[in-house]
Formats: C-alpha cells, structure tokens, sequence
C-alpha cells in the first residue's frame, strides 16, 4: 500500500520582491519553519546589510529565510540542508520563483560541507540548525576556522536555548537577542 503523500501547509514570503507568494511545504517532523513573526523581525534587523549580501544558509530547512533573503536583496544565496525532501522543496520553490541563478543548493552534511572552504566569504549566515543536537556551536566553530565569513559577517542563530549560552565564537559580538516562545533568536557580528 502506497504512503499518502506528506500534508503541506503554507508559508507567506513577508517582504521585497516576492512579498505576499505562499510557498508549500511539507508538515515532516524536523522540518520547523522560522515562525513568520521571526522572520519578520529578523528580516528588519537585516533590512540594509541584506542588499547585494552573499548569503549562506545552513540548515535550509523549508526554504523560508532562503527565499525572504533573496526576496528582499541578497545578491546570492547559498542553502546547505542533508534532508532530501527538504532540498525538494526548496529547489520547487526556486523553479516556482525563476530564481535558479541566485541560489545554489547543495544536499549535505553541514559540518562535513563545512570543512572544505569552496566559496568566498560570506556576508550574512543563516544558522538554524535542527535542536537539542549540539550543532549550533559545532558549526559556529566550523564557520570561524574555515574562513567562511566575511570581515564583519552578521550571523543570525536560532536555537532552543540563548546562543551565547550554547557557545558560540569569542570574537562573536551579540547585537540583538529576542525570544518567541520556545525559540531563541539572535543576531551577532563577527569582530576581531
């Protein structure tokens, strides 16, 4: 007997050029849409380094930050997710949108992609990686040692706990820090 499909509920692109387009994604355990009011606030938070940044986000997931990202600037977007529905979803999103030559998304391990530096520094990273694993500090490690940021990179952190308290880089310097329920969200600078 063949396996229904996966249920799909909608996410709402908040701002920028793809403002208002609902994305489909499939309702999986492990697949968490940043809630949309985070999105919002972290996005305002972003509203000009966004412009023209390169951008990579680890842990893709559905795609949401990816895709609001690129909507509202971002010069280039490179997604990193293991989960092959995930990348799925977020390539059917990048057809839906015609926007194949801004996002370049690769099906792996984060800290194994991590280890090999391939790309220039990046101006903003996305890090929002599943919870309770130990992966934030893993990969904030991987992402300072590898060269994978850029002078003053921004670098947003979602987690299950506040960042600083997870353990990120020393040279990180917290700029804003918020919670919405049982998530917390921040975002930090790369210093010296």
């Amino acid at each position: 007997m063949k396996k229904a499909p996966p249920a799909q509920r909608q996410i709402r692109i908040i701002g920028g050029q793809y403002r208002g387009r609902k994305l489909s994604v499939p309702d999986q355990d492990g697949l968490r849409p940043t809630p949309s009011r985070v999105r919002e606030t972290l996005f305002n938070w972003l509203a000009v380094p966004i412009v023209g940044a390169l951008v990579l986000d680890v842990f893709a997931g559905s795609g949401a930050l990816t895709v609001e990202a690129l909507s509202r600037g971002a010069k280039r977007v490179l997604a990193l997710d293991n989960n092959r529905i995930a990348c799925a979803v977020i390539r059917e999103h990048i057809k839906r949108l015609n926007c194949s030559g801004q996002i370049e998304l690769h099906q792996a391990d984060a800290l194994h992609f991590l280890r090999d530096k391939t790309h220039n520094p990046f101006d903003i990273v996305l890090l929002d990686p599943p919870f309770n694993q130990g992966l934030l500090p893993r990969c904030a490690k991987r992402l300072e040692e590898g060269d994978w940021l850029a002078e003053n990179a921004l670098i947003y952190c979602e987690s299950e706990a506040p960042a600083a308290r997870l353990g990120v880089p020393a040279n990180w310097q917290a700029l804003r820090e918020k919670q919405a329920g049982l998530v917390h969200y921040s975002l930090w600078q790369r210093g010296e």
